[in-house]
């Protein structure tokens, strides 16, 4: 399997990604709507072609067999907020005290705040459920980090990423039913959909501007607060490995954690490394490596087992084909996972 760049060619395939995605995921980012989808195409070919502004750039790619046939897609933005208002909430806390009543509360406060604006922005993961086992979903995550790394002028220092908050089977947000419902008068769902095909601007109009107490928030609210859905732990254990972390910021619709880190400490960006391919037998002792051709709008990324020797990336050749390099050429790489604490490079 192969990671590219998006062509309009895949439109067909991406809405049927987007359809079988279904209601409730918590994929803002990727609604079932042929326009919106197709507009991030457009929008994604012009990026890899460097002819987007950072402020408009998204990099969407997708997972393709070597039967050429598409199973998931990844995004990569490199800067959020810059054209509309970019809200989270920020959770602090409110201090109240009397010393004549003996008295002393700290209440959980969220204040709706613009902070992360201008950071690059992980979104828009989704592989087909058949495909979910193996190299597949590790390879379509960290794909777009090796971008990243190999092109790193075009994004920002800090890369974050919205993860799905706690919902029911019936894509029912506790968080919102306590909050956002008495606001903007519509189910999550809707919600959820309208900043997924672009309308972010009703948010600054109904929000309130206010701090807002957890405590009248319910119980369930409350508990839901900065917690991922189950269906998104496997999402969040990537991020920890990679070197993200949860600092207090989480959706303003489910609350669900806004993880972040910076750019250069990102495991996959500090550890990946230029070298020379070279076509061989990587003998039974090679890793699963991420390897990247480094061109951009003809980018190819796959993860096959590989080995560094003297300088050069032993590969085998059906990974060369799958990046379409030859012996000789300039790859970056990067062991697929994380290695164990203390080992060797």
């Amino acid at each position: 399997m192969i990671v590219r760049p998006v062509r309009n060619a895949d439109l067909p395939a991406l809405v049927d990604l987007a359809r079988n995605a279904g209601v409730g995921t918590g994929l803002t980012s990727l609604p079932f709507n042929e326009e919106r989808l197709a507009q991030r195409v457009a929008m994604a070919e012009r990026s890899f072609r460097g002819e987007a502004e950072k402020a408009d750039a998204d990099y969407l790619f997708v997972l393709e067999t070597d039967q050429e046939r598409i199973v998931g897609i990844s995004g990569l933005t490199a800067a959020v907020g810059l054209r509309e208002p970019w809200y989270n909430y920020r959770v602090g806390l409110t201090v109240t005290a009397s010393r004549e009543l003996d008295l002393y509360r700290e209440i959980p406060t969220l204040f709706l705040a613009n902070d992360l604006t201008g950071n690059s922005e992980l979104r828009s993961l989704f592989l087909q459920a058949d495909h979910r086992g193996g190299l597949s979903g590790r390879l379509l995550a960290r794909s777009r980090l090796l971008f990243l790394a190999e092109f790193r002028s075009l994004f920002a220092d800090k890369v974050i990423a919205e993860l799905r908050g706690v919902s029911d089977a019936r894509a029912r947000s506790p968080f919102w039913e306590s909050l956002g419902r008495h606001f903007f008068r519509m189910e999550f769902r809707r919600a959820d959909y309208l900043t997924g095909v672009g309308n972010r601007a009703f948010i600054a109009q109904l929000m309130p501007k206010f701090p807002l107490y957890s405590c009248f928030l319910s119980e369930e609210a409350r508990a839901a607060i900065g917690h991922v859905h189950p269906h998104g732990e496997p999402a969040l254990a990537m991020l920890r490995a990679e070197g993200f972390s949860y600092q207090g910021y989480v959706d303003i619709f489910d609350a669900g954690p806004v993880v972040e880190c910076e750019t250069a400490k990102i495991r996959v960006v500090r550890d990946s490394q230029t070298l020379v391919l070279a076509i061989g037998t990587p003998e039974e002792e090679a890793e699963p490596y991420l390897v990247h051709n480094r061109q951009r709008q003809d980018c190819r990324i796959t993860a096959a087992p590989a080995r560094v020797a003297a300088g050069t990336l032993v590969v085998d050749p059906l990974t060369a084909r799958r990046l379409q390099l030859c012996a000789g050429a300039q790859v970056r790489a990067v062991p697929l996972v994380a290695r164990p604490h203390g080992a060797g490079r």
